[in-house]
């Protein structure tokens, strides 16, 4: 989404005001969360629902997507996504903490983030997610 306002700003401060609102859209691109979706809300999710953890193969919540909850997941658990899988986007809309990870094994070594349970939409992974862990509230 592209906005565009005129300021009177003096240039040194209209300035400033262009790189946080750079910053701030960065920021958006990475993770969105409803408290920081805008007016415009949340991006299309398609079905993931409340209390699903999706993840989809290709970033922007296109291609296969896998679809978990709490009732068929371990808690704490290191949870492989199926063989040769991978997942560029995420949804975490759990009510819980979520870790998702690199490696198939939740290693440590490798990429890993942890995403708020509180309804958190990453477009786009910094890493292919090959596992995750559901985490205790």
């Amino acid at each position: 989404m592209r906005t565009t306002t005129r300021s009177t700003l003096p240039a040194a401060t209209a300035g400033a005001t262009a790189v946080l609102a750079l910053t701030t859209a960065a920021l958006a691109a990475v993770v969105l969360t409803p408290a920081h979706a805008g007016a415009a809300g949340p991006p299309r999710l398609g079905g993931c629902g409340p209390g699903e953890l999706c993840l989809w193969e290709k970033a922007g919540f296109k291609g296969q997507r896998h679809t978990y909850e709490l009732a068929g997941t371990d808690i704490e658990s290191c949870v492989a996504l199926p063989e040769g899988g991978s997942a560029q986007a995420i949804a975490n809309r759990t009510g819980r903490p979520v870790t998702t990870y690199q490696s198939a094994e939740c290693a440590e070594t490798g990429e890993f983030n942890t995403y708020p349970g509180t309804g958190t939409w990453a477009p786009e992974s910094p890493y292919k997610v090959r596992a995750f862990k559901i985490w205790e509230s």
